[in-house]
Parts: C-alpha cells; structure tokens; sequence
C-alpha cells in the first residue's frame, strides 16, 4: 500500500498538510477499523505507519501477532525518532 493512496482513501487527499483538522478523527478511527479487520501483514503495517505518524497507532502487541511484524514495527518507530526535528544534533 502506497502512503499518498491511505491518505486519499481515508482523508480525500494525497497531501497531509492538506487534511483538515475536522476530517482525522472519522479517517483515523476508518483506518483502526480497518486495521482490525485486515489480515494481510503488508496492509497491517501500511495502516499502523500511517496512524503512527497520525499519533493514533495502537499498541504493538494489540496491532502485530507476530514477533517479526512488532520488530520492524519498533524499527520504524526508531528510524522516527532519529529524524525528529526535536532531536538535537551529535556533538
């Protein structure tokens, strides 16, 4: 699953700056549905980024059965984490 085609599904843009603030809560709780519902490992893990960077992802052990999905899950948070503006830079 492609970001910008989430995006188009669930918010009606392939922009994120363009996402009104009134639309995230009905797209957001559209994607954990649809989240819960989705068997497929790829498409998991597509939605739980997109509500990761949305601030709405849910648990690991709630979203990812397997141990490998919940590894690659932390990576990515990780590899976040290190491009954070916030994150000061190394002496």
């Amino acid at each position: 699953m492609d970001m910008a085609d989430l995006l188009q599904r669930y918010f009606g843009t392939r922009d994120l700056a363009e996402v009104s603030p009134a639309a995230l809560p009905a797209g957001t709780e559209r994607m954990r549905v649809d989240l819960g519902m989705t068997a497929d490992p790829g498409q998991r893990f597509a939605l739980w980024s997109l509500l990761l960077v949305l601030g709405e992802a849910p648990d690991l052990d709630v979203a990812f059965e397997d141990e490998e999905s919940r590894e690659a899950a932390r990576n990515l948070m990780d590899l976040i984490a290190a491009a954070s503006p916030d994150k000061a830079p190394p002496e």
